[in-house]
């Protein structure tokens, strides 16, 4: 079995190996340096022999090169590997900031455990469970504490050690179904360490020091299944962009707010409360004016039944349907027509005149749908004016 050399030396960008197997484009070598998709670290990019590498797994123990095309070279060839460069130490830093992120899960979270993680181009995720509630400050904290970590500076090792062992160990990170299949052996558990900070079972690529992983700019957070908060976050020019990003945009709401940077969530807050109370306000005034439209309609009297009919505008349907059944006093039918393209109808009833009735005949008229109660009815969609209802409604 051919196990990659990349976790234990990840600085290795060349080498050279002799193919063992060869199979179409599948290539496995008696050595190779290229990382093999597994424990949510992608695979390595590269070339194998002059040809571009699409892809490399474990096979049975086995790491298997998929190129882009059948290679000229044969088994017993002996082949020049490169590593894409960039690639690789972007998954370094990418995973060790993982750990650094974790080691600070630690100073914050409670019954904290791990749930997986992944690194993708863009971005990286890590899945804590934790009986913690991960708000927005706790976010705050966690950003704060891993650039801490990476300016301290922190020197990264790691080493392999009997599972036992590892189990016995509560502050390791230990998760099986996770890092199952790049562990080195069934026995023993490699173990990386960083300094006074965190410690987990992992079989990935590393930087040596924290300072190598650059700045890491937390994006948010979500809840991807029971018990589990997950959290991303983005390291180098990613982390770079979206930091910038975000300080522009709280600039220009500071400047808005007629505040700065650090009283922004204060003015924000007040800001807020202000607007509710001017909804609150205006819903007041709202309500006044429509009563008193309402009470504006012109009455009608029909084979002694009394009707005030009208239009209005500016109201929404269900707005005018609560003034309306309040409105009603006094009168045996109100009937009110919201002014628009598609014109509503509501009607409140004491009874004697079904309401449904009178939205069923209007809509039958002029189309559109609705429908009721006999003492209270509602209706939208009319294919005609406001004005051309009410003067039906009065004949």
């Amino acid at each position: 079995m051919t196990h990659s050399l990349a976790p234990a030396h990840p600085t290795v960008r060349t080498f050279d190996a002799t193919v063992t197997a060869l199979d179409g484009r599948e290539v496995t070598l008696e050595e190779t340096y290229f990382y093999p998709e597994g424990g949510g670290q992608p695979a390595d990019r590269g070339v194998l022999g002059g040809v571009d590498v699409e892809h490399v797994r474990s096979v049975e123990g086995d790491v298997v090169h998929e190129l882009a095309a059948e290679p000229e070279f044969a088994v017993g060839d002996e082949v020049a590997g490169v590593i894409d460069d960039d690639f690789r130490t972007y998954c370094m830093r990418a995973h060790t900031a993982s750990h650094a992120l974790y080691g600070a899960a630690r100073h914050i979270f409670d019954d904290l455990g791990y749930g997986g993680f992944d690194i993708s181009d863009e971005k990286v995720r890590v899945d804590f469970e934790t009986s913690t509630t991960v708000d927005d400050d706790a976010l705050a904290e966690l950003g704060r504490l891993v650039n801490r970590a990476v300016w301290d500076s922190r020197e990264v090792s790691w080493e392999e050690i009997p599972v036992s062992e590892a189990r016995e160990r509560e502050e390791i990170a230990f998760n099986v179904k996770t890092e199952e299949g790049v562990f080195a052996d069934e026995d023993e558990v490699r173990i990386v360490t960083i300094d006074g900070w965190d410690w987990g079972a992992c079989g990935g690529t590393h930087v040596a020091n924290t300072i190598e992983i650059g700045p890491v700019e937390i994006y948010g957070r979500s809840n991807p299944g029971e018990g589990l908060t997950r959290v991303e976050f983005a390291v180098g020019p990613a982390a770079i962009d979206h930091r910038a990003t975000v300080e522009a945009q709280a600039r220009r709401a500071a400047a808005t707010l007629d505040s700065n940077l650090e009283s922004l969530g204060e003015a924000a807050t007040d800001a807020r409360s202000t607007r509710a109370d001017l909804e609150a306000e205006l819903a007041s005034l709202k309500g006044d004016v429509l009563e008193t439209r309402l009470a504006q309609f012109e009455t009608v009297e029909r084979d002694g039944v009394t009707w005030k009919i009208g239009s209005l505008s500016g109201f929404e349907a269900n707005d005018v349907g609560e003034a309306a059944k309040a409105a009603r006093d006094g009168v045996d039918v109100l009937v009110a027509v919201g002014e628009s393209s598609a014109p509503f109808i509501v009607v409140a009833s004491a009874g004697d005149v079904s309401a449904g009735d009178v939205v069923a005949e209007v809509t039958d008229e002029f189309g559109g749908g609705g429908g009721g109660s006999p003492t209270f009815a509602q209706g939208g969609g009319l294919g005609t004016t406001a004005d051309e209802i009410v003067t039906y409604l009065r004949s």
